[in-house]
């Protein structure tokens, strides 16, 4: 049985109290709270097995080497990946899109090619191909989704062409909370020849993801937004197109051989994680994907979706109060707008009711624009997330209006 109340124990944070207030969290979808499993993790490497990894042949180096590389399986079963050499650690899923615009793009678009995105990118996944398209030539082209914010498939067709090298899409919308259906959007592009990279950042705490299933080709997410520790993040990639792309950075651990005239490089995923890795962090990642796995990704799901519900319905409360996006397969996500409020005075409020919410374009000023709006509030939810978090937000949401 999924029990809130046992779970929301694992995370030392949330019983704090903020301006005297309990704490009523709703920014994971910018970074996740972390449970003391992983928290005790990290310490219990730091304190008793650190070394650095790959290199040494003494015990201490040998057990940071075992811990590191059990979290690159880790990882793999998470996502069904079909080898552990498709991991790729990086600092987290910014620098996972630039390694593969960096490395397979410029290796493999030129002028007269396509990349097709979606309106609901992230900077992230939009900034790294317009400044490859400025360097290479090809045409960057974004789909629409529509003013509630759905994903219309219809559309993303209408930009698929047979001149589409990639299509590089979210999985699931920071801002509108749309899920789009990136298994179907893979198949689509695979037909017409594309690649297909997932910024997964937002699904991947919300459902289960399966790489084999999707079919996609890359996939990057962040390790802090998965309940782990920040400074990790990770790329997936099919082992046959990591293997064909040159490195990222050059240094210490990605070589194979190096003279002061040549210098050859290691296999994937070594290849692209030169220099002393984030040893600590991945472990701590790896432990954050086993706490979702033990809890159970259907039950996460389960919970959270009954959630939305809630939320939905008592955001209807509060006058004046406009969601943004509301696509009907919609997650834990809400960006909305108080009538007659500025958003981060909005947030001033809630702050001092102990409530957590960002405010701004949330890294996706397009489509913060795209929907009629110049800045936004955002509320999002977590597997610690509850009723009575939402009933507090309504609450301090209320007190607001009055007070304006």
């Amino acid at each position: 049985m999924y029990d809130v109340n046992e779970i929301r124990k694992d995370f030392p944070i949330l019983g704090e109290l903020i301006n005297g207030k309990p704490n009523t969290f709703l920014d994971t979808a910018a970074s996740a709270q972390k449970p003391r499993q992983v928290i005790e993790k990290m310490n219990e490497v730091y304190f008793g097995q650190y070394a650095n990894v790959h290199r040494g042949s003494y015990y201490l180096s040998e057990q940071a080497t075992a811990e590191y590389e059990n979290a690159r399986r880790i990882v793999a079963d998470f996502i069904n990946a079909a080898l552990e050499k498709e991991i790729v650690f990086t600092r987290n899923a910014t620098e996972s899109i630039n390694l593969v615009a960096a490395c397979w793009g410029r290796k493999n678009l030129k002028p007269g090619d396509e990349v097709l995105i979606s309106e609901a990118e992230h900077h992230a996944n939009l900034v790294p191909w317009q400044m490859l398209r400025d360097e290479l030539g090809f045409t960057l082209k974004i789909f629409k989704m529509g003013d509630d914010g759905s994903y219309i498939h219809e559309e993303f067709l209408h930009n698929l062409t047979d001149k589409t090298k990639l299509v590089s899409v979210t999985g699931m919308s920071n801002i509108l909370g749309t899920v789009l259906p990136v298994k179907e959007i893979t198949a689509a592009a695979h037909a017409k020849g594309a690649l297909v990279l997932v910024d997964a950042c937002q699904m991947i705490v919300h459902q289960k993801v399966d790489v084999r299933d999707i079919g996609c080709d890359f996939l990057a997410f962040s390790g802090h937004k998965t309940y782990g520790p920040s400074g990790i993040g990770v790329l997936y990639g099919r082992y046959e197109i990591l293997d064909s792309m040159p490195p990222y950075q050059f240094g210490g651990d990605m070589v194979d051989t190096v003279s002061y005239q040549h210098t050859t490089f290691e296999e994937p995923p070594a290849r692209f994680e030169a220099g002393t890795p984030a040893i600590v962090q991945a472990v701590g990642l790896g432990r954050a994907l086993r706490y979702m796995s033990d809890l159970g990704m259907d039950n996460i799901e389960a919970h959270e979706v009954e959630l939305v519900k809630y939320t939905n319905e008592r955001l209807k409360e509060v006058k004046g109060l406009k969601v943004i996006g509301n696509a009907e397969n919609k997650g834990g996500v809400f960006s909305f707008n108080v009538e007659g409020i500025h958003p981060q005075d909005l947030a001033f409020i809630l702050d001092k009711e102990g409530v957590s919410v960002r405010t701004g374009h949330h890294c996706a000023e397009p489509l913060v624009h795209r929907m009629g709006f110049e800045s936004v509030a955002r509320a999002s939810l977590g597997l610690y997330s509850t009723k009575e978090d939402i009933d507090n937000f309504v609450k301090a949401l209320n007190k607001a209006v009055t007070f304006f």
